[in-house]
C-alpha cells in the first residue's frame, strides 16, 4: 500500500474535522458499523429535524485516517437527508465502493475515491453510511 496516496494532507486534515461533530447523550438515534477487515468502527448519532430530516450528526470513530474522512464527508453532508436518502446513498456507496459502479451524489467523495483502489480499506471508507443506515433503518419505507 501507497500510504502517501491514502494519507494525504487533506485526508488527515478532514479526519480532525471529527471534532466537530461530538457525540453525547443528545443523540437518541444511534447505529454502529464495524469494518471486518481493518476492525475499525464508527458509532454515530442523529438528531432528526422537521420532516425526519437529519438536523445534526455526532460520530466516535475509532477508525484510521481513510475511515475518519469519510465519516467527515458523510457527516458534512448529511443534514436536510432523510431515511430514504440515507438508505439509498449507503447502498449506492457499497455499488461505488465495492462493485465499482457510478459514483454517488454526494459531496466531498474526490477525498477518499483513491482508497477504492485498496480492498484492505472499503470497510472504513463505508462506515459512516453503514452506522446511518443501521441507525435509520427502522423509519425506511417499504415499496
Amino acid at each position: 500500500m501507497n500510504a502517501h496516496r491514502l494519507y494525504t494532507p487533506a485526508v488527515l486534515a478532514a479526519a480532525t474535522r471529527l471534532a466537530s461533530f461530538t457525540l453525547d447523550s443528545r443523540f437518541s438515534i444511534r447505529g454502529e458499523a464495524r469494518s471486518p477487515s481493518c476492525g475499525s468502527r464508527v458509532e454515530l448519532g442523529l438528531l432528526l429535524g422537521e420532516g425526519g430530516k437529519i438536523a445534526e450528526v455526532g460520530i466516535a470513530a475509532h477508525a484510521c485516517a481513510v475511515g475518519q474522512a469519510g465519516a467527515a464527508v458523510f457527516a458534512e453532508a448529511a443534514a436536510g437527508r432523510d431515511a430514504q436518502d440515507i438508505a439509498a446513498a449507503n447502498t449506492a456507496m457499497e455499488e461505488w465502493v465495492r462493485r465499482d459502479g457510478p459514483r454517488p451524489d454526494w459531496p466531498g467523495l474526490d477525498l477518499i475515491a483513491p482508497a477504492r483502489a485498496y480492498p484492505g480499506r472499503h470497510g472504513a471508507m463505508l462506515l459512516a453510511w453503514n452506522a446511518a443506515a443501521n441507525a435509520l433503518r427502522p423509519m425506511v419505507r417499504e415499496g
